[in-house]
């Protein structure tokens, strides 16, 4: 489909609706900074060439959850990065509108397949992924050199401001040509900011050296990301030998280390498994891809973005009828997410105290009933210790809830039109769900062996609810 859209237009839809949505989760401006992720669906009309453009699901937050509090039950959300909190509600948009056409009702997504109990997306429809930052993990490293392609205008007045707030020397041009992008760090702490929004503990010698010569000094832009087990490191050497690239990495937690993967990692399991996951794909004939990833303004390197999302699984073959390697589109805009921890080192006042990240998390989906759900360490913000582990604290994106929909979705399905993955088996638990879509699972054995061999699933213990 020819592109009628641009990545400036995306951007300033994602930040308009943010806006609109109320204040409850959001960030202390000035103070608190986030992420935000969206998923559009596009529906074109050739004939008028056109294109409707609408969000469908919208996600903000920078945490996850360590693995000792992780729950067999289903009911907390391990990751809430903007971009999974985003991925999670577009699922729960799907699920209402596959809902709808299994029921007899209309749908704007969906029309029956060739094959019995399967649905398709139709021809004129197509799903856009947006993120505010680039994805935290391997798209996140790259060099800070005068080659980076910057499709915007040089943050270089930013960091110049950023300098003169902390009371520090204005870089000369000489030296900017030697070093192009100023790294920043939060003044009331001792941890470096990287890309993707992690920190980083500075080294004593870091803490010893002048505050401008600090902020010159790196070339290579870093995740907190850290690479998973039982597989290579990184050298953190000085420099461009800082990282290794192309890993798989795992998020970092406060003091507990967590088992959630990156957002480059998953953006790319996506770009070959689709985004539905594997209990969707019963009822699917084909998955569901992203057609483009849309990033704003911020620090960008589009080779980095290409190598993290789209070369590590180049060369996988041998997948199921239906999947593919599926590379999207990738752009920058120009347009900077106000609620970023750039932007909001700017706005602090020193009265306001430390910066620091947005314990809230933001899910907004297009759906008929509860459409905004916000929460805070993987339940619903505001809840009580007393309902803990009750039905009351669970987020509507946690797999639970997302499985009770599904269910719901079996149950409404005509006996004659039950996909055949699911006939003639006793299921019960999420995990026989999951378990039973194979080509799904057969697929993604073969992105496993073929590219990301160290990646571990998630313990089976944790996933026996129903």
């Amino acid at each position: 489909m020819e592109m009628m859209w641009g990545a400036d237009e995306i951007a300033s839809l994602c930040y308009d609706h943010f806006n609109k949505l109320p204040k409850r989760g959001k960030p202390e401006e000035g103070r608190e900074w986030t992420l935000l992720a969206a998923v559009l669906q596009l529906t074109h009309s050739p004939a008028h060439k056109t294109v409707h453009k609408q969000i469908v699901s919208l996600g903000t937050g920078t945490k996850c959850i360590g693995k000792s509090v992780m729950s067999v039950k289903g009911d907390i959300l391990n990751d809430s990065h903007a971009e999974v909190i985003a991925r999670r509600g577009c699922v729960r948009y799907i699920m209402e509108q596959l809902y709808r056409a299994v029921s007899g009702q209309s749908s704007a997504v969906f029309r029956p397949g060739t094959e019995k109990g399967q649905w398709m997306v139709k021809p004129e429809v197509s799903f856009l992924f947006f993120t505010s930052q680039t994805p935290c993990g391997d798209a996140s490293i790259f060099p800070m050199n005068c080659n980076e392609v910057q499709p915007c205008t040089s943050v270089k007045e930013t960091q110049n401001k950023e300098l003169e707030r902390r009371g520090l020397k204005r870089p000369a041009e000489s030296d900017l040509e030697e070093h192009p992008r100023i790294k920043t760090r939060d003044g009331h702490s001792i941890f470096e900011k990287s890309v993707d929004g992690e920190e980083q503990e500075s080294t004593t010698e870091n803490k010893e050296k002048s505050p401008s010569e600090d902020i010159l000094k790196h070339n290579l832009h870093r995740t907190g990301a850290k690479c998973v087990p039982d597989g290579p490191t990184d050298p953190l050497l000085p420099g461009l030998l800082y990282h290794n690239t192309g890993l798989l990495r795992l998020k970092p937690g406060r003091g507990d280390g967590t088992l959630s993967l990156s957002c480059s990692d998953k953006l790319a399991r996506w770009g070959v498994l689709g985004f539905q996951g594997a209990l969707l794909s019963h009822y699917l004939q084909k998955p569901i891809y992203f057609s483009a990833v849309v990033v704003g303004k911020c620090s960008y390197s589009h080779q980095a973005m290409e190598r993290a999302l789209i070369t590590r699984c180049a060369h996988v073959t041998g997948l199921q009828s239906g999947f593919s390697v599926h590379p999207p589109k990738l752009l920058q805009s120009c347009l900077e997410f106000t609620y970023n921890h750039t932007h909001t080192e700017v706005q602090h006042a020193h009265a306001q105290g430390k910066i620091t990240p947005c314990g809230a998390a933001i899910s907004w989906c297009a759906v008929s009933q509860q459409s905004l759900d916000v929460t805070a360490n993987g339940y619903k913000q505001g809840v009580t210790k007393k309902v803990l582990g009750t039905p009351k604290a669970r987020s509507l994106i946690s797999k639970v809830e997302l499985f009770h929909s599904f269910l719901k979705l079996v149950a409404v399905t005509d006996q004659t039109q039950l996909p055949e993955s699911l006939c003639g088996k006793e299921l019960r638990t999420y995990w026989d769900y999951k378990q039973a879509a194979g080509p799904y699972q057969q697929a993604w054995t073969q992105l496993q062996l073929q590219a990301f061999p160290l990646w571990r699933l998630s313990p089976r213990e944790l996933l026996l609810f129903h």
